[in-house]
Order: structure tokens, then sequence, then C-alpha cells
């Protein structure tokens, strides 16, 4: 235990004197937190303070163009402006001072009710009930609503506006077929005889905890990603640090004295398991307490502190494994500080930090499942958005230990054969 001590010690020594070394373990994950949480904030919450201006030219002049255009101004999401001229609203969007510009065309409020008039007489002449007799029948060419986007728009937001205007115009063509219906079968057309609210709706039912709602913001979901990237950064001063020794003969000085291969990386782990728990702590009052002066929510940790010292734990620990297998197989200081710095930015690729594992494709979902950084991301969502207990996060954490197991037993395996004569 004495020689295991000493160990950690001169791990500690070396840490300390390394300022540059100290300042991109604990300073820059917290820039990098703070940085990336205050930009992604708003896909978390409904924009109601910054609306999206969307240009409307309405050639149709109708009741079609006008619930359009109320639906959009009511959606809280759009500010609509409106332009008489088609080739201005594009030239605008084109040039990327407009994102979204929606063009009407003529006559689609009048062409929509006399085709749907027409599909409505020729089903009551099919049952006898269209007291004039089969009329004939005059083409009605289909309408299109064009929708200019902005070239460096998201194809999520194409996508989401695509919907939402289908939505509306799908609904406009119900109501207006029940109403034709309603003027032919009735003497009253005020009179209503059919409903056109809709009949199935949709509710989201979210974790509750002490009878309120669990809802999951940019901090919930930023702090454990980020924490984990900042976490699983160390293998790159720890690698370095255990290079650097062996090109300066402090390993050959140390297997002149009774000290296992083994010792020497448990004081290593000791020291920089320490580091890892100092950054989780940081993370964690960085949300706590400086996220609110920020105007962003605060991360909420009652009655979860002790499972996530669990996970961060074990997470360090996966973590630390990884720099000792690499700084014990590498030769340079200039192969493991850049693989460890790529295969680290891979990881955390692999593991959902960056883009969620569910909207990657089926090769990558499937990749995931053996980045440690995913087994660490879904332990502190467990925690922080799933409200689950120890019972739930075992399978994870329990994964991350066996990864600090197998990494450490072949970097101790793989020194033991390197130096034996």
């Amino acid at each position: 235990m004495r020689k295991l001590w000493a160990s950690a010690y001169k791990e500690y020594l070396l840490l300390i004197k390394d300022f540059g070394g100290l300042v991109v373990l604990f300073v820059m994950p917290l820039v990098l937190i703070i940085t990336i949480t205050i930009i992604q904030d708003s896909t978390f919450k409904t924009i109601s303070d910054a609306k999206i201006p969307v240009l409307i030219v309405d050639n149709d002049k109708g009741t079609v163009s006008q619930t359009i255009q109320d639906g959009l101004a009511t959606s809280n999401t759009f500010q609509v402006i409106v332009k008489e001229n088609e080739t201005i609203a594009k030239d605008l969007v084109f040039s990327g001072k407009y994102q979204l510009a929606i063009i009407i065309p003529e006559n689609l409020s009048s062409d929509l009710e006399k085709k749907v008039t027409q599909n409505v007489d020729g089903i009551l002449s099919k049952f006898g009930l269209d007291e004039e007799g089969e009329t004939e029948t005059i083409p009605i060419p289909k309408k299109e609503v064009k929708l200019y986007f902005d070239p460096a728009t998201q194809l999520t937001f194409k996508s989401s506006v695509k919907n939402g205007i289908d939505k509306m115009i799908s609904k406009i063509e119900t109501q207006s077929i029940y109403k034709a219906f309603q003027q032919q079968i009735t003497d009253d057309p005020t009179e209503p005889i059919f409903e056109t609210d809709n009949f199935i709706s949709f509710k989201e039912i979210l974790p509750i905890k002490n009878d309120e709602e669990i809802i999951p913001n940019s901090v919930q979901h930023n702090v454990p990603a980020w924490t984990l990237f900042a976490i699983f950064f160390i293998i790159v001063p720890l690698s370095i640090n255990i290079v650097k020794e062996k090109s300066q003969g402090t390993f050959v000085r140390l297997r002149t004295n009774p000290v296992s291969y083994a010792t020497v990386l448990g004081g290593k782990t000791l020291v920089y398991l320490c580091v890892c728990i100092i950054q989780f702590i940081l993370m964690l009052a960085i949300g706590v307490y400086l996220f609110p002066v920020l105007g962003l929510p605060t991360l909420d940790i009652s009655g979860r502190l002790p499972l996530l010292f669990v996970v961060a734990l074990f997470s360090g620990l996966a973590a630390i494994g990884l720099g000792l297998l690499l700084g014990t197989i590498a030769k340079t200081q200039e192969q493991s500080a850049p693989f460890g710095a790529t295969f680290v930015v891979i990881l955390a690729a692999l593991g959902g930090v960056w883009v969620p594992v569910f909207i990657m494709p089926k090769f990558m979902q499937t990749l995931s499942n053996i980045s440690p950084m995913n087994w660490g991301l879904n332990a502190f969502y467990d925690v922080f958005l799933r409200n689950s207990g120890l019972v739930e996060i075992l399978p994870e954490i329990g994964l991350l230990f066996v990864f600090f197991i197998v990494t450490t037993l072949i970097a101790i395996v793989y020194n033991e054969k390197k130096n034996a004569v």
C-alpha cells in the first residue's frame, strides 16, 4: 500500500507542475459546455422570443390562403411577411435574407370549392340523391403551393414546415367536404350535421417525480454528454505522461526497484480518478450555479447526486483504463497525443455526444454499442431523465468497469511481455 501511495504522490507532483495540462483538463471543458449549451438551448424550448420571418405571396386572396396565413401567424413560430411578387420573394430567400417563402397559387380557394362540390355531387348521384341527375364534369387542374427554401436551411426545418402546411391544407379540404355535403343534404346550411373538430389528439406523457413532470432541457442533455467528453479526454495527458516516463528512463529505474507495473498504473489510476471527479464536480457547479445566471435552465440534481457520482466514478475508470493502454502501447508522444485526441472524438461521435444515436444509420447504431461513452451517457440519462435507480444503471456501470479491467490487464500483460528478458 505504501508503494501505491508513493506512486500516486509522484503522479500528483508531475500533474501539478504541468500548468498547460491543468488548463486543458479543467478550464477547456467548462468553456466547451457553456458554449454548446447556450447554442443548443433554443432547440429544447419553444421559439417565442425570436420568430422566424416567412414570406407569403398570396395570389389566391381567398379563404384557403387566409387560413394558411392565420395558421402560421398563430403558431408562435413564424412571423408572416406578405409580398406581392413571387420573383422578389424567391430572390430574397435564395440570397439568404429569409429562410422560407410560400407562394399560394391563384384561384386556390374557388377551385378547391368547385372540386369538392363535383366530388360530392358525383357521390350523391351514385346513390340517386342528386335531383338534377348527372352533370358533365369539367376537369379542374391540380393546385401547387410553391415553397422556396434558403439553400442553407436544414432538412429537418424543411420537413417540419412541409408537414405543417400539408396538415393545414388537409384540414381545409376535409372541412370543405363536410360543408359541401351539408349544403346538399340539409335545407338549413347553418345547422351543423358534421363535427369538424379532430377526433384523435395526442398527449405527451412525461416521467413524474413528486407529482411533477420531469421535462428534459438543454442542460440535462449537455452536462452529462460533455462531462463524459472531458473525462475521456484525460487519456491524452495520461498516455503522454506514460510515454514521457518511458523516454526519460523513469520506468527503467522503477524496474530496478521491487515495484510492479500494476502498482505504477495503480498510482496513476488514483490520481487521474481524482481528476475525473473534480471535473465532474466543476461541471455540476456550472449547471447549478452559472447556467441560471446566463438565463439557462438550472441543473436539477436533487436526490440524484449519489448515483451521478457512481456513474462519474465508473466512467472515469473506463477512461483511465483506455489511457493506460494507449500510453503502454505507444512508443512516442507523437503517437499517443494525436491518436488519443482523435480516438476520443470518434468515441464521442459513436456514443451519441454530438448526434443522438437514434438518428444514426442502422450500422452506426449497432456500432455505438461498443463505445464506452455510450454506456456512460445512457447511465447519466437514466439518472437525469428517466428517474432510474441503482439497479437500472448496473448494466452500464458494469460494462464501464469491465472495460477498465480488460484494458488495464492488457496494458500490464503487454508491458510484461515487452520487457521479458
